[in-house]
């Protein structure tokens, strides 16, 4: 590859204007003076929230800990309205902090990249974007999301609707209104469900088409308390601590060793706490062992099946919501308000589409498997993520030797820490498979990304070298430690849940995350860069040596 004269080669590429983007963006060029550019898609900053704005979108996380930690007057100057804040309110978040530290100008919007390539001889990457466009850079941050890129529909005959269609995961900036409207909604994931419960609200008649109920549970929203509020500022230091702390990332500390352990009456003193306090308390912070043993699980499955049928009038509709086959949590547990209720409204239905699967959608609405066709007005597709893969074989990445990354995860992802692969040099993937990602707080877990990101960066250019690689016997060692400690839990006992790929039809089946909980998986990166970047190698500029170890 011949380098071009008028391409500029930057210290940094940062992908993605989300959460990670916009740290990225500050933490190499504001702190580490680097000359960094910045690509996405988008229209602004946002990431993830700046096409999730569908009716109901909201964070399951609570806000004070669904944030930045790295500066501490940021977090004493933004104020959150609600406990767990609105897709707007975090939009707005993301706009302050683009602003605080001057970030846009170094972004380039509506700038996608159809092709990242590296160049063993200048040991460099070049980017190329949508309109032809070339980036060049020695070092590329993706942070592209976890949750990015839509998964295509399984089904046919989508651009023959006659009526309105939306993606879930696609919104459109405008407002988009349902009164009178026969609605239809296909999915039950988390987007399906809070987009559900709002939709009920306004829609003429909703007609909800469910393959694999979840086990929702409610979320406990409600105005920021200022007395909390002023409490939990005073304390953020001690409060980040306690979360870094946490296999997920919040200071949760009520959880108890095991379900089985206690009597039925306590259990269930338990569960009704943890359900009425809302959030994720009764995933992370009930019992230890419900994600490890069947017969715990068993315990708070059965709970939530007894809470939903107290909850849906019509006993038929009621057992068709209550999840079966598959254990609580392997599914990333969605959290509601009122989804349940929506079902007891004169105006929404329920249809089973496992027993009788959506054959096509055609022009008047969609047909099932046995010629049963609903009519819509508005098609809404709630139908989920290809999850943290899908964003980063997106942008077609060819490595060394003209090495693709599709090739190299033909079997499913292969990565050290879920950050680095072998044979893609400098290319950092924040948040990547195999790290704890979408089972941590996502913003704690992105800063640490990044900080060990710029800190081996830094460290590059302290030792005179310019190429990080991970070898491919540490590749090797992670994947497997990876999939030995998904083993030692339920979650492969799950069919369809995309924290195994199993969602996407002809998906490699393998564990997207690391499970052994965020305080031990920083606890290793922390003992990789104390031994000098074990499992990396590090090299100069154009060593090609690299390539065959």
């Amino acid at each position: 590859m011949v380098p071009s004269t008028t391409t500029p080669t930057r210290d940094a590429l940062v992908v993605g204007a989300g959460f990670a983007g916009l740290y990225a963006v500050h933490a190499l060029r504001n702190t580490q003076h680097l000359d960094v550019i910045a690509v996405d898609a988008a229209g602004d900053v946002g990431g993830t929230w700046y096409w999730n704005r569908y009716p109901g979108a909201r964070v399951d996380i609570e806000s004070v800990h669904y944030s930045y930690s790295f500066d501490e007057d940021l977090q004493q100057e933004w104020r959150w309205s609600e406990r767990f804040c609105a897709q707007p309110e975090i939009l707005d978040y993301l706009g302050h902090v683009a602003d605080r530290f001057d970030l846009r100008r170094s972004i380039r919007f509506n700038t996608r990249i159809t092709s990242l390539t590296w160049d063993d001889d200048e040991s460099l990457w070049t980017a190329t974007t949508h309109t032809g466009e070339t980036h060049r850079a020695r070092h590329v941050i993706s942070g592209a999301g976890t949750l990015s890129v839509p998964k295509k529909p399984e089904f046919t005959g989508i651009s023959d609707f006659a009526g309105e269609v939306y993606m879930t995961g696609n919104w459109p900036h405008h407002e988009v209104g349902f009164e009178g409207k026969r609605v239809g909604i296909i999915g039950v994931g988390s987007s399906g469900i809070q987009a559900v419960s709002e939709i009920a609200k306004t829609a003429g008649h909703l007609t909800v088409l469910q393959r694999t109920p979840n086990y929702a549970t409610p979320i406990g929203n409600a105005p920021t308390d200022p007395e909390q509020e002023a409490a939990e500022k005073a304390d953020y230091s001690a409060i980040r601590d306690a979360s870094r702390n946490h296999f997920l990332g919040v200071p949760y500390t009520d959880a108890q060793p095991s379900a089985l352990a206690v009597g039925p009456d306590e259990r269930r003193e338990v569960f009704d706490d943890r359900w009425n306090r809302g959030g994720f308390r009764l995933f992370i912070d009930s019992f230890g062992d419900i994600l490890f043993d069947k017969d715990a699980n068993d315990t708070i499955a059965e709970y939530i099946r007894g809470r939903i049928r107290e909850r849906v009038s019509d006993p038929a509709t009621a057992e068709l919501l209550a999840p079966q086959g598959y254990p609580y949590g392997t599914k990333r547990p969605p959290l509601e308000t009122d989804y349940y209720e929506a079902f007891n409204r004169p105006n929404v239905d329920l249809v089973d589409v496992k027993s009788n699967p959506v054959d096509a959608v055609v022009p008047q609405g969609v047909r099932l498997a046995d010629g049963t066709e609903h009519a819509f007005d508005v098609l809404v597709l709630a139908t989920g993520f290809d999850a943290c893969t899908g964003p980063l074989l997106a942008m077609n990445i060819t490595g060394r030797d003209g090495l693709r990354l599709a090739d190299h995860w033909t079997d499913g992802p292969q990565t050290y820490l879920g950050l680095m692969a072998a044979g893609f040099p400098n290319l950092f993937m924040i948040t990547g498979p195999q790290s704890p990602s979408v089972l941590y707080n996502m913003p704690l877990a992105i800063e640490d990304h990044v900080d060990f990101t710029t800190a081996a960066i830094r460290y590059l250019h302290e030792r005179g070298e310019d190429v990080i690689e991970p070898t491919s016997e540490a590749e090797r060692e992670w994947v497997a430690h990876t999939n030995e400690v998904a083993r030692a839990t339920l979650l492969p006992d799950s069919p369809t849940s995309w924290y195994m790929g199993s969602n996407v039809p002809g998906k490699p089946r393998r564990p997207l995350v690391y499970l052994g909980g965020a305080p031990a998986y920083r606890a290793t990166c922390d003992e990789v860069v104390a031994a000098g970047y074990e499992g990396f190698r590090l090299s100069p500029a154009g060593d090609r040596a690299l390539a065959q170890a």
